[in-house]
Formats: structure tokens, C-alpha cells, sequence
């Protein structure tokens, strides 16, 4: 059963596996990362892996019980109790329900682990498949996102409030989206 693990030194090889098997997938959807972002793979994964050290962003993988990566899960920019999210699932893992559960996932964790009181993301217009995960997740529409945030594309910017109560038993009550 693949688990959601917060990245790690030791994962960078499987990182690389996943974004170079993936690429031409994430490009349909999204822009590319560029022939830089793999020449410099090293020194951008161990900068990511200082920005996590330092509380700025929670990197986080989807694991398979090989070590491969199926997805990647990721909050950046936290500042005030509020993060952005950013997603990315194995093309061989699209339309199964793996980036919604996963997201959900990730969601309860901003709340418990790293008390966070809403997360936000953006997605370009054409990606339909990201606006559904969004919506199945809690997330609402709350407005156009700048294309300069989205490498020229025009978006929308969605969001989720958490809520921090916990249940009997350790349970996180989970939020109901935007208010």
C-alpha cells in the first residue's frame, strides 16, 4: 500500500526516476520544468530539502511498497498558518483516485502536524483533471490566479480552510472548504 512520507535525502533518486518517467505527462498539463531543472537536479533537491529544514515549505512523496515515487505532495510558501499546495501523481495513477485520497491525506496532516488553518492552490484553466481533484477534496474556486504564477497561463486560485478541532480518540475534524 503506498505511503505518504515526508521527503527525505534518500528519496532523491526515486524523485528523479519519477519526474524524468513523467515529464511528457506534467507537460501536457502544466509547464515544464525545463532541461535545467534535470541537469540541476542535485543542488534544486538538497535546496529543497533546506527550505524544509528551515519551515519555509513540507515536501512530501507517495511512496510504493518498491520505494518507487508515485506522487508528489507539497506545501510551499508557509507563512501565517497558511500554506500553498502543490500536487503531481504518476500518469500510470491518473483518474484512480490517488491524487484526491492523497490530497485529503495531505490536508489532515497541514492541520495536525504542522497547524495550519487553510491551504490554497492554483491551477491552470485547461487542467481539469486538477480542478476535480481540488473540488473532491474541499477545496472552492475563490477567484482568477495571476498568469505570472502560472509560467502565462490564466487560472484560478482555489482554497480550503482546515479546522484544528480533534475528536475523541485523536481524530482531526476535517474543514469544509472556503467560508
Amino acid at each position: 500500500m503506498p505511503e505518504l512520507q515526508r521527503l527525505h535525502a534518500g528519496h532523491a533518486p526515486a524523485v528523479l526516476a519519477f519526474e524524468l518517467a513523467n515529464r511528457a505527462y506534467f507537460a501536457a498539463s502544466v509547464p515544464d520544468r525545463g532541461d535545467d531543472f534535470f541537469d540541476q537536479f542535485t543542488d534544486r533537491y538538497d535546496a529543497l530539502l533546506a527550505e524544509q529544514e528551515a519551515g519555509i515549505c513540507a515536501f512530501h512523496v507517495l511512496v510504493a511498497e518498491d520505494g518507487s515515487v508515485l506522487g508528489r505532495f507539497n506545501l510551499v510558501d508557509i507563512e501565517d498558518r497558511t500554506a500553498e499546495l502543490g500536487y503531481r501523481v504518476a500518469q500510470h495513477l491518473a483518474g484512480r483516485g490517488v491524487a484526491t485520497t492523497t490530497v485529503r491525506e495531505l490536508c489532515q496532516l497541514a492541520a495536525a502536524q504542522y497547524r495550519l488553518r487553510s491551504l490554497r492552490a492554483a491551477t491552470v484553466r485547461q487542467n481539469a483533471a486538477s480542478q476535480k481533484v481540488l473540488t473532491k477534496a474541499g477545496f472552492v474556486p475563490v477567484g482568477p490566479a495571476d498568469p505570472a504564477h502560472l509560467a502565462g497561463e490564466p487560472g484560478t486560485w482555489y482554497q480550503r480552510d482546515l479546522v484544528h478541532a480533534i475528536l475523541p480518540g485523536g481524530r482531526l475534524r476535517e474543514g469544509r472548504g472556503h467560508r
